[in-house]
């Protein structure tokens, strides 16, 4: 789903950390090495037709790389 992140994350937490990450391989050959964390947060999105709606994001990160593959786990009514 395409959507676009408007203002900050609230609610941020950790998900998983470095081996406990299942996609880390991955991560590391797309991105690089790094210390890999998976994490959500509430922010508000606009969907592709325009609607405004507040959403749980879910993304991974790492120090220096930055924060990659934003997904949209549920929207909050």
């Amino acid at each position: 789903m395409k959507f676009k992140i408007l203002g900050d994350f609230t609610d941020i937490e950790i998900i998983a950390k470095g081996k406990s990450i299942k996609e880390l391989p991955r991560l590391r050959k797309i991105y690089g090495k790094g210390n890999w964390i998976k994490r959500k947060g509430i922010a508000d999105i606009q969907l592709p037709d325009g609607t405004l709606c507040k959403a749980e994001i879910h993304w991974y990160e790492a120090h220096g790389i930055g924060k990659k593959e934003f997904k949209v786990k549920y929207l909050i009514k």
